[in-house]
């Protein structure tokens, strides 16, 4: 179990860093889901197809991975990546994560709770709004409307 933990720790830190220091062309989005997720994929190839170089890692459970990210269990959803110290929960589009990487607010990171129909891997086109959130360790709030 320990040893587990050793590997969980290892890969979310990876993930935290700069990608100066990375020296990267492209943002890179570290992308933890759980197996046999079926909307993930959808997710990742959104946010490649908006020029985000994606690695992707698969387990059996990823609560470790989202308590350590910062995650408050209100917001959890399928899938929880990592990109530039900040913590990207579930279907957030990929001009929200631009937007976020560019202003570079104190923050912990964005949120689309649950699995909204129409967001970005879900595409189901329903004309059903939804929003994803900012937070941080003791608050989210709006940080767009779609």
């Amino acid at each position: 179990m320990s040893t587990r933990r050793s590997v969980l720790k290892t890969l979310v830190a990876a993930a935290f860093i700069p990608l100066a220091a990375r020296a990267q062309a492209r943002p890179e989005l570290v992308v933890y889901k759980n197996r046999g997720c079926t909307c993930c994929g959808g997710w990742e190839s959104h946010m490649q197809a908006a020029g985000f170089a994606v690695r992707s890692y698969t387990f059996d459970d990823i609560s470790a991975i989202k308590r350590q990210a910062g995650v408050p269990e209100k917001l959890q959803s399928c899938h929880t990546a990592l990109i530039a110290g900040y913590a990207i929960e579930g279907h957030v589009p990929a001009d929200d994560v631009r937007k976020l990487l560019r202003e570079r607010p104190k923050m912990t990171g964005l949120a689309v709770p649950g699995m909204p129909a129409d967001a970005p891997g879900m595409d189901q086109r329903r004309g059903m709004p939804y929003q994803t959130l900012a937070f941080d360790s003791a608050r989210s709030w709006l940080f767009a409307q779609h």
